[in-house]
């Protein structure tokens, strides 16, 4: 993830525009940025200043490249890659060594005199001969635990080199967000996916029913009185998650002492890639199974969505897998659980547990005994390898009269 070091943006009537590479204007980028891949590639045993440079090579030729533009690269790149690094502490070990020995020869001087017969170059051989090497590989051990000289073990490749140039897009707009104050986020598919990146990231979260879908309000970092930095990545990092979604759009404010409120805008046509797998439609066979069965049906009125109700209560949330409406109005929903440990039901069971007026029944699988989720006298049905069209039906009518 890059830093506010690396962040590039403009203001357009109070919107907040990230630095982004497109393909009508930076098509040649895709060559550079085979290139710059390549040098990590054939990088192993470099330190991470040789890299850096040898990627400032790579652009230093591109008019339209500014400084951090090219740095941000770098960083990409270097978080793709493995380095190894002075763990046990050897160089600072080494360092002690060499300047006591230095000490009994202090003061060191380019030029000897009658005063000062101690010549720095004449005491670094001697010293490094007491080690058996000369005096550069002396000091390339000496100094090996600063970062910049730390040297590349393993690079994980890109699929493609232009995944560099989407990944830059994505975390110059991550940058951005470091300085949300709130992010609004309307959801119109993937509720749960969206739901599930937010608390992943540990954002604080509202959710509220709106026309065509649900509106989820995230606090910001620059809402928060401490810990802004922390929380900021945190912001960030729920944004490839997000991107891997259908259906929403993003309004977030920003706060830039400089410039006062501002707005970041996104969707899902952005024109953003994520590297993040987007959600599977279904959680089991079992689920999948049973909805393509009612598609099938002669289901007396009742349609069927899929995970489109949310049931919220301050920072919980619970996605019933299907909800079924009837033509007259009526609303129902259903949670499927198959799969189970002794901790799974407990959890479930305190979810379910803060949802006690909602329209909802289960199907359980026959393994599970009743007492162990303790569910509030509400219908449920059993199943065994799939769950029967005609047992739901059935419960519906009964419990929707």
């Amino acid at each position: 993830m890059l830093t506010r070091e690396h962040a590039i943006a403009r203001i357009e009537d109070g919107i907040v525009v990230p630095d982004r590479l497109i393909r009508s204007k930076h098509a040649h980028y895709s060559v550079l940025a085979k290139s710059a891949v390549r040098v990590y590639e054939e990088g192993r045993g470099r330190t991470r200043r040789e890299l850096h440079s040898a990627i400032h090579r790579v652009f230093a030729n591109e008019l339209d490249c500014p400084i951090r533009r090219i740095d941000s690269f770098c960083k990409l790149l270097d978080e793709r890659g493995t380095f190894e690094t002075d763990e046990k502490g050897l160089a600072s070990k080494l360092r002690r060594e060499v300047f006591r020995k230095a000490s009994v020869h202090h003061p060191l001087v380019s030029h000897v005199d009658k005063l000062f017969g101690n010549a720095e170059f004449k005491v670094k051989d001697l010293i490094a001969s007491s080690f058996s090497k000369s005096w550069m590989e002396l000091q390339e051990g000496m100094f090996r635990d600063l970062i910049e000289n730390h040297t590349l073990l393993e690079f994980q490749p890109f699929a493609n080199p232009v995944e560099l140039l989407s990944r830059y897009n994505i975390a110059q707009t991550q940058v951005a967000l470091f300085d949300a104050v709130e992010v609004i986020v309307q959801m119109r598919e993937d509720f749960k996916s969206i739901v599930r990146y937010a608390k992943l990231a540990r954002l604080m979260h509202r959710i509220q029913r709106t026309s065509d879908g649900y509106r989820i309000a995230l606090d910001g970092p620059a809402s928060l009185l401490q810990n802004t930095s922390r929380y900021g990545v945190s912001m960030a990092k729920f944004l490839p998650g997000l991107l891997s979604c259908r259906g929403w759009s993003l309004s977030a404010s920003i706060r830039k002492p400089k410039w006062g409120r501002l707005r970041l805008l996104l969707d899902a046509e952005c024109g953003l890639n994520s590297s993040v797998v987007g959600p599977s439609e279904f959680d089991s066979s079992v689920e999948e199974k049973f909805y393509e069965r009612w598609k099938n049906a002669d289901t007396l009125g009742w349609s069927i969505e899929r995970e489109t109700e949310i049931l919220s209560q301050g920072q919980s949330a619970f996605f019933p897998d299907f909800v079924f409406r009837h033509q007259d109005g009526r609303v129902a929903m259903m949670e499927i659980i198959g799969f189970w440990t002794p901790e799974y039901l407990e959890h479930k069971r305190k979810s379910l547990s803060l949802f006690p007026k909602d329209n909802l029944f289960f199907a359980i699988h026959q393994s599970i005994d009743s007492p162990s989720l303790q569910i509030d006298e509400r219908p449920v049905l059993r199943y065994k390898t799939s769950i029967s069209v005609e047992t739901v039906l059935r419960t519906l009518q009964e419990a929707m009269k």
